[in-house]
């Protein structure tokens, strides 16, 4: 593997440089003096931005794109082997690293690096951490996937030996970090278009696990099905955090808000500590934010600085975020949940809000996903009152002709659910606008683009 020299800043091209996490690393590596180009499908305000800071942007993937002074040349799992310019670059013998691997690699520069990970949960934890780490003033960079209000963006850029991060686990990607600090939220059946099945992701998990050093420390859910799996032979410390009262780090009196905001009593290792609250909503985030507070103890973070970080952290866009109003006094949220399992927390987490009847316009992401959980989705979604099924957002993915949208409002209409599929965001729109009633909550969800119909409905 190429290992590249921080001292010597070279000339490195981002194939897809307007993702969210790919973004982030080239203006990271702007900053430190690197000359960077790359090249997206479409222009955004991202790579607008990252043009500004001196980026050279192509829009459209093109063999031309990769010229002969690159010296490296980064990719992620969405880029293929027939793409131009990975046949371009492999053509021309150039370096190249993926994502995962130049992240690592920037990981290792840093003495006190922390990876968030788990199939749910790691944007707003990574967020929790952030929050508290600014609070403290401990001056952190911070790659996170998703826009946060603390720091204009999804990329800060410090000068401190202090760096937070999160870990993907799609394609095994966060097998080449190296942190101080691993966090490991929950362990779920999810990217089964990669992995065979649970059991092959919680030994994913496992590996990652490992990458730990022997006087590093994994924060990880004491109480969640494959703790053994994942924590089997490790040799750094390990803390855990969760529901039941023999983990480090857990929570009681927890108590609402008429938002859905938690106020809990932090307990650890028995013994109550002090009252917490959050901005963020549900029961979920508790659980979450006990392991960002597990780690901000242990990097010497004071409890006050603590507390106010997860106070003034209402997290990251898309997760449950308030969008506007609709018809006066309909509340229109969007939330970034694609799998049954985040889709059953916020929808739970719901039932701690004040409203008439409760509507979910939910867009499902990729028919692998889709077609394996589609009874999972159902079962999630019936608590609803009304629920609206967009097309599947194909994401990386071709149509396999094995699941469809109309599949999914079926089996949620079987167990006696208000549900229907409409063809288009228009559909939807006119649809909502007519039918929600006084003080009804709208959530729209999915990973996909679903977040534009409620852009659209607060603007009419």
């Amino acid at each position: 593997m190429y290992i590249i020299d921080f001292n010597h800043p070279i000339n490195i091209h981002f194939m897809g440089i307007g993702g969210i996490s790919m973004s982030g690393l080239a203006e990271i590596l702007l900053k430190a003096g690197f000359k960077i180009t790359g090249s997206d499908m479409k222009a955004s305000e991202i790579t607008n931005q990252l043009s500004d800071m001196g980026a050279l942007i192509n829009i459209g993937q093109r063999a031309s794109n990769i010229s002969d002074d690159i010296d490296l040349v980064i990719y992620t799992a969405a880029i293929h082997e027939d793409n131009e310019e990975f046949q371009a670059a492999k053509a021309k013998q150039i370096p190249m690293l993926t994502r995962a691997q130049l992240l690592g690699q920037i990981m290792a520069n840093y003495k006190y690096s922390v990876a968030v990970s788990g199939t749910h949960g790691k944007t707003t934890t990574t967020s929790m951490l952030s929050y508290i780490m600014l609070e403290a003033d401990v001056d952190p960079t911070i790659s996170v996937g998703g826009m946060i209000d603390a720091i204009g963006g999804n990329i800060r850029v410090g000068t401190s030996e202090y760096f937070v991060t999160e870990a993907c686990e799609y394609t095994n990607s966060f097998h080449a970090f190296r942190p101080y600090i691993s966090v490991i939220l929950n362990v779920d059946a999810d990217h089964l278009d990669f992995f065979s099945g649970i059991d092959e992701i919680a030994e994913s998990f496992h590996t990652f696990a490992t990458k730990t050093p022997e006087n590093g420390l994994l924060v990880v859910n004491g109480d969640m099905k494959h703790y053994k799996t994942v924590t089997e032979g490790l040799k750094c410390r390990v803390l855990t955090f969760g529901e039941s009262p023999s983990n480090n780090y857990t929570a009681s009196d927890i108590r609402f808000d008429e938002d859905g905001h938690p106020t809990y009593t932090l307990i650890v290792n028995g013994k109550a500590v002090t009252e917490i609250t959050l901005s963020v909503f549900g029961r979920h985030n508790v659980y979450n934010s006990l392991s960002a507070i597990a780690v901000a103890a242990e990097l010497g973070i004071s409890m006050e600085d603590i507390r106010q970080g997860l106070l003034h952290c209402k997290g990251a866009d898309r997760r449950f975020q308030y969008k506007g109003t609709i018809l006066d006094s309909v509340k229109v949220m969007d939330d970034y949940a694609h799998h049954p399992t985040e889709i059953a927390a916020t929808l739970a987490a719901v039932k701690n809000c004040d409203y008439h009847e409760l509507w979910c316009v939910f867009q499902p992401h990729t028919y692998t996903r889709t077609y394996a959980l589609l009874d999972d989705f159902a079962e999630a979604l019936k608590v609803c009152d009304h629920v609206i099924i967009a097309d599947i957002y194909a994401a990386r993915e071709k149509d396999t002709g094995l699941v469809s949208a109309k599949d999914l409002a079926e089996k949620i209409a079987a167990l006696g659910t208000d549900a229907f599929y409409l063809p288009s965001f228009d559909d939807i729109e006119t649809y909502l606008l007519k039918n929600c009633k006084k003080n009804d909550l709208l959530i729209t969800m999915g990973a996909g683009n679903v977040d534009s119909i409620g852009n659209d409905l607060i603007k009419k």
